[in-house]
């Protein structure tokens, strides 16, 4: 036997013995809770599927999100590798005196020719200003 006619069945036994206006009025209102009741349970069922597909979104940018945060720390693994290398030659370079006056000298050099640069660029900016 199902829930509903067990349901049914035990609201009949209580009716049993009522007059005939009682039991219309009695049937009518069991059939509007009736109602109530299945569209409170369609409503459940609409919220559940509607939870259902968020979680699984949510799953979805989870994922996403960790793939991209592999290649995150891979791609910076690389990067201190590289960069560790780099270093070691610095390193090297500056630990031979000749080395050392050589990157000296290429610094003034630098130094120089961004100072020529901006000097000339002020000139410029006074000359048609």
């Amino acid at each position: 036997m199902s829930y509903r006619s067990v349901h049914r069945a035990s609201k009949a036994s209580l009716l049993d013995g009522l007059e005939e206006g009682g039991l219309r009025a009695s049937s009518s209102y069991s059939d509007i809770n009736e109602k109530d009741n299945d569209k409170a349970v369609q409503s459940l069922q609409d919220r559940v599927v509607f939870l259902k597909r968020i979680t699984g979104d949510i799953h979805e940018e989870v994922e996403s999100h960790n793939r991209l945060l592999d290649r995150m720390g891979n791609d910076m693994d690389a990067s201190r590798g590289i960069m560790s290398g780099t270093m070691d030659r610095f390193k090297m370079v500056f630990e031979k005196k000749s080395s050392r006056r050589m990157c000296v000298l290429v610094g003034y050099f630098v130094a120089f020719f961004l100072i020529i640069y901006f000097l000339f660029r002020v000139r410029r900016l006074f000359m048609h200003g």
